[in-house]
């Protein structure tokens, strides 16, 4: 077993935190300048400008952008569309050569990259620098799916002389992608690379919350020699999005919320014709505690996972479920977990949690503490600290009401609820209760319960006994990554062998020689 630095295992180390410092710095101290779209190769600075302001720092402008309207989207469309002849009839493998280039150019950059999604989301260094590796390696493997699959065209039988059958996966044409804030490099990268790898065309539309980030996306794929057209980029917000999924694409790659992205896949089946919406959308994940665990290792597992990028992550663990024999001394080790994590700015290098992006996020927080006080326990946090930034702290709630919407509601925030059960059977029970299915763990030293839960739980990605991240941590070719229920929409998910066929459609050829 090979060892290597992903989000659950390895060290940065000195040199690595030395030169992220330095390149945050840079970040912060360079001019935002508004930055322009990107269409048919040539930079387009028109529209509203709107800034971003540093979360953890929020005197500080972070970035600034153009804001994309309908008939500049239009535009963007038309660019791809002109492009898409051409990139589909490219081999498969000069598809892949030049998205390579797209990895090695991210390489180059590495720290750049980092330092200016954390500039812009927040998050910590530890989690903005693996971000970028799994970026390249996200690369790495679906152009290795490409490959192993002789670029998904297989030979059908044939009983006819003089008869040749063939099964090809052939790309959809144009694909729109819309990124979240959270992973501003992975997930831009993995949707936006599958579907050029796919022999798409693309039209970006990162976060409104990190403009720099995609623009320097932006930059390394057109400086690795794609052609214009190829890779388009519009900046903006939800209206933005919108024009985007209401434009003439082919195709929609979104991660974000279930509304939004339930939305989109309603819009993508209106028309004449149905077209793909491949929708990675959110998650209420529960970690199971049973009365067999290492409730050391649980409540090491569930704070990594439910307080990591302040809980921002669609994998979060926002609830754990524990039997009632061992639900007190749970509770007590995991507030006491919660309370030691340092809390700061990503410059920090001694902090593990950094702001939450917005002012909505704080009010958000505000909203599910004062539930949490009128109708369950406080055993942790609770408070917004006295810092310059967005700052919530790490919040354990305990003796909610079962079915409380707290624990139903993906709040997106560095908040748990503990739920008391009497016995497994209801430990599964309500694990299952929500309209979520991406993520699930379980603590146990019981090999029946392993097997039924893992038989039984109705998610996508799950882990047994991880103390590492109960339910966060997934990694190209380690983990795949489907969301289940209103958490996805195909049953096939990222970072897998599965997602990358999802981006073309089949064609059967029966040739007469």
């Amino acid at each position: 077993m090979s060892t290597r630095l992903t989000y659950t295992s390895g060290d940065l180390g000195a040199e690595t935190d030395a030169a992220f410092e330095e390149a945050l710095e840079a970040a912060r101290s360079s001019e935002a300048a508004a930055h322009p779209h990107l269409i048919g190769g040539e930079e387009v600075a028109e529209g509203q400008v709107f800034e971003r302001r540093d979360p953890a720092r929020t005197e500080q402008v972070a970035s600034r952008a153009h804001e994309a309207g309908a008939q500049l989207v239009a535009r963007a469309v038309e660019a791809a569309r002109a492009a898409a002849p051409g990139w589909a009839a490219t081999e498969y493998g000069e598809r892949c050569r030049l998205l390579r280039a797209v990895a090695d150019g991210i390489g180059a950059r590495h720290m750049e990259l980092a330092a200016l999604a954390s500039l812009e989301t927040g998050k910590s260094r530890t989690e903005s620098i693996l971000e970028v590796q799994e970026a390249i390696d996200l690369i790495e493997a679906y152009a290795g799916h490409m490959e192993e699959n002789e670029g998904y065209t297989a030979p059908l039988n044939s009983f006819v002389d003089g008869e040749r059958n063939v099964d090809v996966l052939r790309p959809y044409g144009v694909f729109g992608v819309i990124a979240p804030f959270n992973f501003p490099v992975a997930l831009s990268i993995g949707m936006a690379s599958s579907a050029l790898i796919a022999g798409n065309t693309v039209v970006f539309k990162p976060s409104e919350e990190s403009p720099s980030t995609g623009a320097g996306l932006a930059e390394i794929v057109q400086a690795a020699g794609l052609p214009p057209g190829v890779f388009n980029l519009v900046h903006g917000g939800p209206d933005t999005g919108r024009a985007l999924v209401d434009a003439a694409v082919d195709g929609i790659a979104f991660t974000g919320s279930a509304e939004v992205g339930r939305e989109i896949a309603r819009r993508m089946q209106d028309g004449p014709y149905a077209r793909p919406a491949l929708t990675e959308m959110g998650g209420k994940n529960p970690a199971i505690v049973t009365a067999s665990a290492d409730l050391d290792a649980a409540a090491e597992g569930v704070a990594r996972s439910a307080f990591g990028l302040s809980g921002q992550k669609c994998s979060a663990c926002s609830r754990a479920i524990v039997v009632d024999s061992v639900h007190d001394e749970f509770v007590e080790k995991l507030a006491a977990r919660a309370a030691e994590l340092a809390l700061g700015d990503p410059s920090d290098p001694g902090a593990f949690v950094g702001p939450v992006i917005n002012e909505g996020g704080v009010e958000r927080y505000e909203r599910a503490v004062a539930a949490a006080r009128r109708e369950g326990r406080v055993a942790a946090g609770g408070g917004t600290p006295d810092l310059p930034g967005h700052y919530v702290e790490p919040t354990v709630v305990a003796d909610l009401p079962h079915g409380h919407q707290l624990e139903r509601d993906e709040l997106f925030l560095p908040f748990v609820t503990v739920t008391r059960v009497g016995s497994f059977d209801e430990a599964l029970a309500e694990a299952n209760a929500p309209v979520y299915g991406l993520t699930a763990g379980i603590f146990t030293g019981d090999e029946a319960e392993k097997e039924r839960f893992l038989a039984e739980i109705e998610a996508g990605v799950v882990y047994v006994n991880r103390r590492a991240g109960a339910t966060t941590g997934a990694w190209p070719g380690t983990q795949t990554f489907c969301g289940w229920k209103s958490s996805g929409s195909t049953g096939k998910g990222g970072l897998g062998a599965w997602y990358l066929p999802q981006f073309m459609r089949e064609q059967s050829r029966t040739i007469v020689e």
